[in-house]
């Protein structure tokens, strides 16, 4: 009986240990089950000119290869008015018009970023839904989106994003910015090299540095069926699917 009690004391801080071992991997994995939720991006500009008004609090979109925020100034939604007038008269206009960004973390293919992050994909249609992986171009620093042969070779991660207000991170700091391609046209961009994208852009482009802000979206049944499409993705079998798919519509 005496030897019984020893034992059991001696096991006590052996069970302790194990039992908050668990405790905080429970905790671990609460925090961390947010990454694999969709999530659009909102935008913060703190920017001193009257143009950050017009983005702030703005959404990101994809469109042609290409991360856009829209506008959401009174002048702004006037100037959208203004080129939905004229994309009557020209369709292939460039306008605010996308998809919107609705992202979460994956596993990046033989990455080996470890807590540093992962990679990042999003959706860029609903039906049929379709992921494709977001990246950094290395030679002009804008953010895309595309097949995995797209985006190999570029800058795929490490992404991530701060504990507390989930703003979203590249390489473990925050260096988006956006450029005014044109009229209240603003792409998004990466300045990895920290010096307001000197040698990326024109310099009488308009340049301003943005936050990036994950909202979680409502989860819904159509998140049951993206399972296929992450595997795809990691395969890099999208790309023939969707070879396959267009060799069908021929």
């Amino acid at each position: 009986m005496v030897l019984g009690i020893i034992t059991s004391i001696a096991a006590c801080p052996a069970i302790i240990g194990t039992t908050e071992a668990i405790r905080q991997g429970q905790r671990q994995n609460a925090r961390e089950q947010h990454r694999g939720r969709k999530a659009n991006l909102l935008v913060s500009c703190s920017d001193p000119s009257r143009k950050a008004r017009d983005i702030n609090g703005g959404t990101v979109v994809l469109r042609n290869n290409k991360l856009y925020v829209t506008t959401v100034s009174p002048r702004g939604r006037a100037a959208k008015e203004r080129r939905d007038c004229e994309d009557e008269k020209d369709p292939g206009r460039l306008n605010e018009r996308g998809h919107l960004f609705a992202g979460y973390f994956f596993g990046y293919p033989d990455s080996k970023w470890g807590r540093r992050g992962d990679g990042l994909v999003s959706t860029i249609s609903d039906d049929p839904p379709q992921l494709n992986w977001i990246y950094v171009d290395k030679d002009t620093y804008e953010v895309k989106y595309g097949l995995r042969v797209e985006a190999e070779g570029n800058l795929v991660g490490p992404w991530n994003c701060t504990p507390i207000d989930k703003r979203l991170t590249l390489e473990g700091w925050e260096g988006f910015t956006v450029v005014e391609e044109e009229e209240d046209v603003w792409a998004l961009y990466f300045d990895k090299d920290d010096d307001g994208l000197e040698e990326k852009v024109e310099p009488n482009r308009r340049i301003m540095e943005v936050e990036l802000i994950r909202k979680e979206m409502r989860i819904g049944k159509e998140e049951v069926d993206m399972a296929e499409q992450e595997e795809e993705l990691r395969n890099g079998t999208d790309e023939a699917k969707n070879n396959k798919r267009g060799r069908k519509h021929k």
